[in-house]
């Protein structure tokens, strides 16, 4: 599977004019019926966009676009020119911003490499653990790179080892606003490990408990040093983190453990993480190497022992739509900023030319991205232009099959099944914000592509960094928006069949 190019670019500008479409547009998959009229009597049956808003009650704003697929016609609108965070919603802009500058085959590679002879199986120089910017490695991956070495033949290595994550700039957190310890909220490097998290483990042991910290997968859990953690008697808080001695150094709340437990927290150091798993790997397999030491840049002339690949993109891209996974999202997005050959000196500069793209390709000319995830509140997307560049990647051949389908509720809750249309979509969630946007295939076949955005930003500003985890109130105040958007999703299926 692919993405044309052309086909991309074609529909991008034929979104943004709001024109006929170009002839890459994938065809409707049945003849299209009459808009619905004021005097039809199915429109009068549904309840008004104004009536579904009312009926949610949502403190905040909420704004909404409903587009043909086939034209670029807005269909239906509610505040639609609403500036709102886009949330996770803003990775269905990563995912086309990856697609078009690296292309769905586009793999990513890490590399041991020798800065040195090799010579009977003992390296006189140094051995290098390089990323690529790879966001999906793990430790079984890491793993089968280290037999590679050792069937490459190299026993034994005289100089240094060394970790390169220079592919990507080095960030400490996504979005600084986070709590310190949610799993989602990693560092961001060029050499990725587990999604850049470690996993905290306990049991108690009679009055205390055997803590484990771990980088395990499915077949490997290699214990670590870089993340150490201490139980200690207090009230709270629960999680408290320093940076000290060039580890990250945790402590938990006696009291908030329980009987046994895991979680996954964020890594601070993400290439020397990754190469010290991988000292621990090919350590069992008979191939002792020094601690790792960061490096600055990679040496000229290095060979290379062995090679990993990732899988292709748009496979990446799929798992990384279903499961919103924010690591991605970002290595992603700053690999494309630099296939562009735009500055990506941080996050927020590459967010910046990933702005800007989305301004000129799909006519979000006012659209402000901060992070390429949506983690960060301080990003902005209207309905309309949202929704008007899910034209455009619908129109892009490749793209609407890594959405995954999306359950609409009934009335009282419960996933609508075997029903006459279908919907793919991406949700997006922050506390006190939730945002869907994507496709809807109506009775009959007429596609539709749609924007929902949902914030009470006035409440969300007043939560101090610690309450972002579980804010009062927050999972009610998302449940009212998701039963408002399976609401409007009910009512454009009904009306537009």
């Amino acid at each position: 599977m692919g993405l044309d190019r052309r086909a991309f670019l074609t529909g991008a500008a034929a979104a943004a004019a709001m024109t006929a479409p170009p002839a890459a547009a994938v065809p409707p998959a049945a003849s299209l019926r009459p808009l619905a009229r004021s005097g039809n009597v199915v429109e009068r049956a549904l309840p008004t966009p104004e009536d579904l808003v009312a009926r949610a009650g949502l403190p905040g704003r909420v704004g909404i676009a409903l587009t043909d697929l086939q034209t670029g016609t807005l269909l239906e609108t509610h505040a639609p020119d609403e500036a709102l965070p886009p949330a996770s919603t803003a990775k269905a802009i990563s995912a086309l911003y990856a697609l078009e500058a690296l292309g769905a085959d586009h793999r990513f590679e890490t590399r041991v490499l020798a800065a040195g002879e090799i010579r009977d199986g003992v390296l006189k120089g140094d051995l290098i653990l390089a990323g690529g910017g790879d966001p999906t490695l793990d430790t079984d991956a890491l793993a089968d790179l280290a037999a590679a070495v050792r069937e490459a033949g190299l026993r034994e290595v005289l100089g240094a080892f060394r970790v390169w994550g220079g592919a990507l700039p080095n960030e400490r957190t996504i979005d600084d606003g986070q709590p310190a310890y949610v799993g989602y909220n990693p560092a961001i490097s060029g050499l990725n490990l587990n999604f850049n998290r470690v996993h905290f483990g306990w049991k108690r042991a009679g009055s205390d408990y055997d803590v484990t910290m771990d980088a395990r997968s499915v077949r490997h859990r290699p214990e670590v040093r870089i993340a150490r953690m201490q139980v200690e008697d207090r009230a709270g808080p629960v999680y408290t983190y320093r940076d000290e001695d060039g580890r990250d150094h945790w402590s938990v709340a006696r009291g908030a453990l329980g009987d046994e437990g895991a979680r996954w927290l964020p890594v601070r150091r993400p290439a020397l993480y990754a190469g010290e798993v991988f000292q621990t790997l090919a350590g069992a397999r008979g191939l002792r190497l020094p601690a790792p030491v960061e490096a600055v840049a990679l040496p000229d002339g290095a060979q290379v022992v062995a090679r990993h690949e990732s899988a292709s993109l748009d496979d990446i891209l799929r798992d990384m739509l279903d499961y919103s996974t924010n690591l991605t999202a970002e290595a992603v997005g700053l690999s494309a900023t630099l296939a562009h050959g735009a500055p990506a000196s941080s996050l927020a500069a590459s967010a910046g030319a990933m702005s800007r793209w989305a301004a000129e390709e799909l006519g979000m000319r006012s659209c402000s991205f901060v992070d390429h995830s949506g983690l960060g509140d301080a990003s902005r997307v209207t309905a309309a232009e949202l929704a008007g560049a899910m034209v455009a990647a619908g129109r892009a051949r490749g793209f609407q099959p890594l959405l995954e389908r999306y359950d609409v509720r009934d009335e009282r809750g419960a996933p609508m099944r075997n029903t006459p249309f279908e919907v793919h979509a991406k949700t997006g969630t922050l506390h006190f914000v939730s945002t869907l946007t994507g496709y809807l295939a109506s009775p009959g076949g007429r596609m539709l592509s749609f924007a929902i955005l949902t914030g009470d930003l006035g409440h969300r500003a007043t939560l101090t960094p610690a309450q972002l985890d579980r804010p009062a109130g927050s999972r009610a105040w998302a449940g009212r928006s998701r039963r408002m958007q399976s609401e409007f999703l009910r009512r454009w299926a009904a009306l537009y069949a």
